[in-house]
């Protein structure tokens, strides 16, 4: 699994992008079919907007975007959105019911109390 790391109207630094591409692969810790992470980095002024795509199996696509003065911070502030809107899904998609076989459910005991 790669990450792509586009830029428009301007360019981010080696050690961001190795610091980009390190933090974004660690999205692999909340949900293994994450099979591609897109991010992209817009400089508009003295703003920088973050914008990460995250496609997983199965046709789920997850889009988290920020906006601050630096790009480490806008990066930081998605992450934490897509960190969020994927523990969500995931805790979504658990089946947390856990329902007893038929034969495992025990047989409910009938009192009478007299009146």
């Amino acid at each position: 699994m790669q990450v792509a790391i586009a830029c428009r109207h301007g360019s981010l630094h080696h050690d961001t992008q190795a610091y980009v591409t390190s933090k974004a692969e660690k999205l692999l810790t909340y949900f293994d079919r994450v099979t591609a992470i897109t991010v992209t980095f817009d400089f508009d002024g003295g703003n920088v907007k973050s914008e990460i795509l995250v496609d997983a199996e199965h046709k789920h696509n997850f889009v988290a975007s920020d906006t601050a003065p630096e790009a480490a911070a806008a990066f930081d502030g998605a992450l934490h959105k897509m960190e969020q809107q994927i523990k969500k899904y995931k805790e979504k998609i658990q089946d947390h019911r856990r329902t007893p076989a038929i034969g495992d459910v025990p047989e409910q005991e009938v009192t009478t109390e007299p009146q």
